[in-house]
């Protein structure tokens, strides 16, 4: 790798954390600029799924203070994030990735309609709730398990638009603001990064280079993706996460 080349690594590193404490889909800003260095795609994956760690405990520190109160779900989602995060790495390693080449964009497309009606699907839940006498699950009951599962086996296996799903999961399901659970999506990263991550350091081929650039990159870029996230209103936040999420898909497709 020569020195512009790793200076586009660490730059894309930059981006990748900041737009990952913010939203998500940091790694379709790593992912391309590592392949065009000429790594093979299965070890830039993994090459970037190890460096992306530091970016998403850094933006995961940014958002400490939204986290208050939330110490027992995060306990509870994260103990499902960490499952699904490495049975996703797994998958990794023994599926060829057209295995989920058909269906990560209409996922994607799906979250996005439910970002966008998240306030009024909400508020059709809660009426239905009062009708019936019932209470929110505090932690979104069953179903955001399974969703969040399934959100975080994708994301160990190639995590683009991880975050995206994670918000609108959590948006539609939880009685929170958006901001607060916000932090609580980039736990999650954490934990799913952070066991693909081991995982890979085991079993697959990583280039340490790459690693250390997007890691000094995406920790730097979690500092200041935290200070323009958190600052963001909730319309405008879902305003960007819509955006990123068009992009994701446009980006998965023609890729």
């Amino acid at each position: 790798m020569g020195i512009w080349e790793a200076v586009a690594v660490f730059v894309a590193g930059i981006g990748a954390g900041t737009i990952n404490t913010v939203v998500g889909s940091g790694t379709l800003i790593t992912f391309p600029v590592l392949l065009a260095t000429g790594l093979p795609p299965i070890t830039a994956n993994v090459s970037n799924t190890l460096g992306l760690v530091p970016g998403a405990i850094s933006g995961a520190i940014g958002y400490r203070r939204e986290l208050s109160g939330q110490r027992q779900r995060v306990l509870r989602l994260g103990g499902t994030a960490l499952i699904g995060g490495l049975t996703g790495a797994a998958l990794l390693i023994t599926l060829p990735s057209a295995a989920f080449d058909a269906i990560v964009p209409a996922l994607i497309a799906i979250a996005l309609v439910l970002v966008v009606l998240q306030p009024r699907l909400s508020r059709a839940v809660q009426r239905h709730r009062e009708q019936n006498g019932t209470d929110a699950h505090p932690d979104g009951g069953p179903v955001l398990l399974v969703g969040l599962l399934l959100a975080s086996m994708y994301g160990g296996y190639f995590g683009a638009a991880q975050g995206v799903l994670y918000l609108s999961l959590m948006g539609l399901l939880l009685h929170e603001d958006l901001q607060r659970i916000n932090a609580v999506k980039n736990i999650l990263a954490v934990i799913v990064n952070g066991v693909a991550a081991v995982f890979f350091l085991f079993v697959a081929d990583f280039d340490w280079y790459a690693v250390l650039l997007i890691a000094a990159g995406s920790a730097v870029g979690g500092q200041i993706g935290a200070k323009v996230g958190r600052r963001l209103p909730p319309t405008v936040l879902r305003g960007v996460i819509v955006a990123v999420g068009i992009a994701a898909i446009v980006q998965l497709l023609l890729g």
